[in-house]
């Protein structure tokens, strides 16, 4: 019987899944639990709320309940970031410089940061590929962009809220690590809560749907 017009079935398509080993999920969380309160001395409860973070978290539960739905999510958010900071990092490393301007990472770079902290802090080298290849094993869920806008919306006024401008967490307060004064706080945040899933979250949608075998509206 085929499955309903809408249905979860519906919406996930790929491969068939085959799980997440309990050995990963086993390494994936003991590997967070020894993060957590590292980085919590180091840089307090307010860093948690950077995307890279809230999926770093996040994806202990999606591994261990094996949800399509929300590895895509995980997936869609932090692709493209993802990809930008081992961009910004590896050429960083092999030129020894800020190549792009934004200084995405330079902390890692920072003699005053303890190592055994930077170290944890490769967690963003294999996070994309990570989540990349839970979708591959558990299916692509084109319902993801969606679930991801939605805990954008949380996080980008979470971080305009309750951090300080100066940490300017998810960039709420202008792109970079100087503040933008060239628009209302509020009026820069909503731009941000628009154009974060429009720029970042619809091309990884495309791009995870064209590997996974979803078809496009205009393809059905």
């Amino acid at each position: 019987m085929p499955p309903r017009k809408g249905s979860p079935e519906q919406a996930q398509a790929g491969p068939p899944a085959r799980g997440i080993p309990v050995w990963l999920k086993i390494a994936y969380s003991a590997y967070v639990a020894v993060l957590v309160p590292v980085y919590w001395v180091q840089y307090g409860p307010q860093n948690f709320l950077w995307a890279c973070d809230i999926a770093l978290l996040a994806a202990v539960a999606v591994l261990w309940r094996e949800s399509a739905l929300w590895a895509g999510a995980l997936a869609v958010a932090v692709l493209l970031p993802g990809l930008a900071w081992n961009a910004d990092f590896f050429a960083r490393l092999a030129a020894g410089r800020d190549v792009f301007g934004l200084d995405a990472t330079g902390y890692m770079f920072d003699a005053a940061i303890p190592r055994v902290v930077r170290a944890l802090s490769l967690f963003h080298v294999f996070q994309p590929l990570l989540l990349v290849w839970a979708v591959h094993r558990l299916g692509y869920d084109r319902r993801a962009p969606a679930a991801a806008s939605l805990l954008a919306w949380i996080a980008l006024p979470a971080s305009y809220l309750c951090t300080d401008p100066e940490r300017n967490i998810n960039w709420v307060y202008g792109l970079g690590e100087v503040p933008q004064d060239w628009l209302p706080g509020p009026i820069y945040l909503a731009a941000m809560m628009v154009l974060v899933p429009l720029v970042l979250y619809w091309p990884a949608h495309l791009l995870l749907s064209r590997a996974f075998g979803i078809a496009l509206p205009a393809e059905r």
